[in-house]
């Protein structure tokens, strides 16, 4: 008897698989389309801005220019695809490695099919599009055989971005089932967070003064490593040197190889994290600093319970614990930068109060289905988002008030402490305003992953529109009492933290009332939003 082996998995299916959950998980969904829409919109505007931004030296005849905008370029580009996806968008994992577990799939089959699928998603043709504009600058430059060249780059350069963002993602997932690892890893990202404002800062002064010589070497220097090596070859054939071309996409591939071998290895544990996960979390139960601290002074009453259980859940949950550190960095480097630099903190202490509520946007997408429990139960509105809001707060009033006291000592004037202090709790009072209702009309579901990046489809463009739209609508709804502030000069060191608690708590009371009544309504609504594979 002879046995036949079964065909070989190609890598159409897979994308195929990804491009049907997708559009499943916008059926029915009109809020979900919305965000995918606005998405889409953000995605074509990268696209073009990208496009003509990389276009100009080609329209202008530099090649000086081309050179150093490609490269340099191309490396921001490679950085953002290793970064964000750590710090703040997510990964999408609509194809969850563990789902595949069971299935006769080697491992090397899922590898190229993941990876397949991940270059379908629309970050991944944006950049495609926002690159060609190097292959438009190399055409007019170096004529066909530089466009030739620069395609090949601009699409083994994706290649790498893909797989350097899968590889060190998946890589961090395996990692971070240890509480230890977890914050290390969070405090080394928040730290690369908080310090993205201070080297803009940094970029833009020195742009100013920039010596483009150095420049220019920087970036020859940057085209030799994996960072900006596929962004050169079309400038490197147009001045003449087309022997670097393979020199380069050797050190282009071998890094890819080197990604997808790593990726290799740990998506087995990926595939495997979720029992072994729940196994130490049944065998090793702790009594935390803040379990022993906070919950025995809340009052024995249902919004004591819930304020308990939240602050439980901010300290000990993966994503509420790696948003809380993210915050503390961002809110102590950015105005103590921007106050040694000889700035006013003023417009950034309403950022940082506003960047407090951010963590808020998808509160009850942190519960999932457990969410369920306090449906059951006949939690009010009103209870449910107060006691939320008040366990965020006793993680966020203490790092307001130690950032105002830093910026004020920093600063040499004490005396702006305490009107500081108030504008950050105005900024953050409004946030929280904004944020709650949001929270309730706007959620979505997180997967139900070992991996603490992942996100559902479509998650990623929803999580970001979610934390900008507050972002940018609490530093709106807060500039008028800022421009007070600068209107009463020195009155505002007496009146300025009794004003913005005040501005902050109405902001507060209001938003809250409104999402409670909202939540009322939309209970069954929201807890099917926030069910992950719905």
């Amino acid at each position: 008897m002879t046995t036949t082996a079964p065909p070989p998995v190609r890598v159409w299916p897979f994308v195929r698989l990804k491009l049907r959950l997708t559009v499943n998980g916008l059926r029915g969904r009109p809020v979900r389309i919305v965000l995918f829409i606005l998405g889409v919109i953000m995605a074509g505007v990268f696209a073009i801005g990208g496009y003509a931004t990389f276009a100009i030296p080609g329209v202008l005849d530099s090649p000086r220019a081309a050179a150093m905008l490609s490269t340099l370029g191309g490396a921001s580009l490679m950085l953002g695809w290793l970064f964000l996806p750590l710090i703040f968008f997510g990964v999408d994992e609509s194809l969850d490695p563990a789902r595949f577990a069971l299935l006769p799939l080697r491992r090397r089959t899922l590898v190229v099919g993941l990876f397949a699928a991940a270059l379908a998603g629309l970050p991944a043709l944006s950049t495609l599009a926002a690159t060609a504009g190097m292959v438009d600058t190399a055409s007019r430059l170096g004529g066909l055989a530089a466009a030739g060249a620069q395609l090949a780059g601009i699409i083994v350069g994706l290649f790498l971005c893909v797989a350097i963002s899968r590889a060190v993602t998946s890589a961090f997932a395996t990692a971070l089932r240890s509480r230890r690892s977890r914050d290390m890893a969070g405090i080394l990202l928040a730290v690369f967070a908080a310090l993205i404002g201070p080297l803009q800062l940094a970029a833009l002064a020195g742009a100013q003064r920039a010596d483009w010589d150095t420049v220019a070497a920087l970036a020859d220097v940057i085209g030799w490593t994996p960072l900006g090596a596929p962004y050169s070859l079309g400038t490197d054939v147009a001045a003449g040197r087309a022997w670097a071309v393979p020199l380069k996409l050797l050190i282009v591939l071998g890094t890819l190889v080197v990604l997808l071998r790593w990726w290799h290895t740990t998506l087995e544990n990926a595939m495997l994290g979720t029992a072994a996960e729940g196994a130490r979390r049944q065998t090793s139960p702790d009594r935390t600093p803040v379990d022993l601290l906070l919950f025995r002074a809340w009052p024995r009453t249902r919004f004591g319970a819930l304020v308990a259980r939240e602050i439980r859940y901010w300290w000990r949950e993966t994503r509420r614990r790696a948003a809380l550190i993210t915050f503390s960095m961002a809110g102590l480097f950015l105005p103590v930068s921007l106050t040694l630099s000889g700035g006013t903190p003023g417009a950034m202490t309403m950022f940082v109060g506003a960047l407090a509520a951010v963590a808020l946007a998808n509160q009850f997408g942190f519960d999932g289905s457990a969410y369920a429990a306090n449906v059951v139960a006949g939690v009010p509105g009103r209870v449910e988002v107060q006691s939320r809001a008040t366990a965020h707060a006793v993680y966020v009033l203490p790092v307001l008030a130690l950032v105002a006291v830093v910026v004020g000592a920093l600063a040499a004037f004490p005396a702006r402490i305490p009107s500081t202090f108030g504008l950050l709790v105005a900024a953050y009072g409004v946030g929280i305003g904004l944020v709650l209702p949001v929270s309730v009309r706007a959620a979505y579901a997180l997967p139900d992953s070992t991996n603490p990046f992942a996100l559902s489809s479509g998650g990623g463009p929803a999580k970001g529109l979610l934390a900008f739209g507050v972002l940018f609508g609490a530093i709106i709804a807060t500039a008028p009492l800022q421009i007070v502030a600068w209107a009463l000069g020195d009155v505002w060191l007496w009146i300025g933290l009794p004003a913005g608690i005040a501005y902050g708590a109405a902001a507060y009371l209001i938003g809250s009332s409104v999402a409670g009544d909202v939540l009322d309504k939309r209970t069954p609504e929201l807890l099917a939003a926030i069910t992950p594979n719905r």
